[in-house]
């Protein structure tokens, strides 16, 4: 049974623990509350540019019609036929203490590799974030093509997010790989999230390109310059913000399993710490009632 000093010096080590757990739990909502006003503050941007460029596809498609320009598809938006070379974006935390956030990416990476090694696929895996890239590595390390740390070491960042993109895009157009998917956790509270496989290259184009409404109403407008010249270039700013979008839904999806984590880290410390100062005390109380009897047993004695 351990003595008085030995709980002692360990009730002191717990309640250190705590204060430590107390302040990454406050750290950690504060990049949240951060991280969910970039998720409000980025959709409207989204949803505007996939309007202009169902806009610009509907002229394009308007003047195909009439013989004035030939209907092509930008290389971001061509699907590859037998797509045989496979890319998985990982995107995990370069830090731990964030409950199931982390294994769950990669539970499920590891679920979309066995499927695409069954049906044929070559897969590469790049892997933005220290804890995916360390675990994988283990199992498919012959696998992991690139790895990127640091990302989002300071919240977010829409230029760090560009640059990453603009090297996808460009390793895409090389035709170093024909599909590109993202495996990311998308935010839903701060202790929900979902974790999603997403096609991120090429581009789809869906329903929504063919049947935009216009935004004035039917009024006359123009497209300055010709909108078969800025399409390839506007499907660039959309990539771009979809993968900012990711690293955000990421990043506030990591920040919130963390603040739940250390709250639970933080709760059972201050659990731990009752019990073992009940304990303490008994065995104190137990001491002293020793004490008392063998001072009366000896006056009596006397």
């Amino acid at each position: 049974m351990a003595g008085l000093k030995e709980l002692r010096i360990r009730i002191e080590s717990i309640k250190s623990t705590q204060k430590i757990t107390s302040a990454m739990k406050m750290v950690a909502a504060a990049r949240l509350r951060k991280a969910q006003g970039l998720i409000a503050s980025s959709e409207p941007y989204a949803r505007a540019l996939h309007k202009d460029i169902s806009l610009i596809w509907q002229d394009i498609q308007a003047k195909a019609e009439k013989g004035a320009v030939p209907l092509v598809l930008p290389p971001l938006l061509q699907p590859v036929e037998n797509a045989k070379d496979y890319l998985l974006l990982v995107i995990t935390s370069d830090r731990g203490l964030c409950g199931s956030f982390n294994s769950a990416v990669i539970k499920a990476v590891v679920s979309r590799i066995e499927e695409l090694k069954k049906s044929g696929k070559n897969v590469k895996l790049y892997c933005l974030g220290k804890k995916g890239a360390d675990v994988l590595k283990h199992r498919y390390g012959d696998m992991i093509a690139f790895v990127k740390t640091g990302i989002a070491k300071k919240g977010a960042d829409y230029a760090e997010a560009e640059e990453i993109t603009e090297e996808l895009l460009q390793r895409f157009l090389n035709k170093e790989f024909d599909v590109c998917e993202m495996v990311v956790s998308h935010f839903k509270s701060a202790i929900s999230r979902d974790i999603r496989v997403e096609p991120f290259l090429p581009l789809k184009k869906n329903e929504e390109m063919e049947e935009a409404e216009n935004p004035v109403h039917g009024a006359f407008y123009e497209f300055e310059p010709e909108p078969e010249n800025m399409f390839a270039d506007i499907l660039k700013l959309y990539a771009k913000s979809v993968f900012f979008r990711a690293i955000v839904n990421s990043q506030a999806s990591e920040q919130g399993a963390r603040m739940s984590s250390m709250d639970n880290a933080t709760r059972n410390a201050k659990d731990m710490i009752a019990k073992l100062t009940l304990r303490y005390n008994r065995i104190r109380q137990t001491a002293i009632t020793t004490e008392l009897i063998e001072i009366i047993a000896g006056a009596e004695a006397i």
